[in-house]
């Protein structure tokens, strides 16, 4: 028996370990379409003349969050390994750069100081050489460049082709094992809504 391809009125719950971990590989696949989507947009804010600063530091931390979210372990062991990272075909060492990645991304958030600027407290001097007033200089940060955002969005893209896979096999068991339940079974199953799109 295959599913079908019909989109269905209503729909049962299934709870099996197996059924969660497909839940997992879909919340996973969604994290990395969002990284993508983030890093498409950052390419076309920084093409801009006057580059908003603001959009490049929220998508680029968002992004960031995204992609570090889909190497979560998680209970049912569904989440992305450095050897998933390997396995895609990004040229170079993306292993390094997933790590890259990872850091910049703990920074970024759980940093303990600001991520965008540094500061500077001094003194002035007088020409007497005492104390003569408060100085507070800043350095900014350089915002994430357009080579960063494409190489990130190239490995984003490559992990959504690995886990589509995933999601394809996995789908296809819990299906299997769904179809062996008899209609009692299945009617005793909470509902849930099927939205139409």
């Amino acid at each position: 028996m295959t599913p079908s391809t019909t989109t269905p009125s209503s729909a049962r719950q299934l709870a099996t370990p197996s059924a969660l971990g497909l839940a997992d590989l879909v919340a996973i696949f969604d994290d990395l379409q969002f990284t993508l989507k983030c890093c498409e947009r950052l390419v076309a804010e920084l093409a801009h003349p006057r580059v908003d600063a603001v959009v490049v530091e929220a998508l680029w931390v968002s992004a960031l969050n995204s992609y570090a979210r889909c190497f979560r372990t998680g209970d049912r062991g569904m989440g992305l390994t450095i050897a998933d990272v390997k396995a895609t075909e990004v040229p170079g060492e993306v292993a390094e750069w997933h790590a890259l990645l990872v850091r910049i991304r703990d920074f970024s958030i759980d940093g303990p100081v600001n991520p965008r600027e540094t500061y500077s407290v001094g003194v002035s001097q007088s020409s007497t050489g005492e104390a003569a007033g408060m100085v507070i200089t800043s350095a900014v940060q350089p915002l994430v460049d357009d080579v960063t955002v494409r190489q990130t969005g190239r490995l984003a893209f490559e992990l959504s082709r690995l886990v589509d896979e995933r999601i394809k096999e996995h789908q296809a068991k819990v299906f299997e094992a769904a179809s062996k339940l008899t209609p009692a079974q299945l009617a005793a199953l909470p509902d849930i809504e099927v939205a139409s799109q």
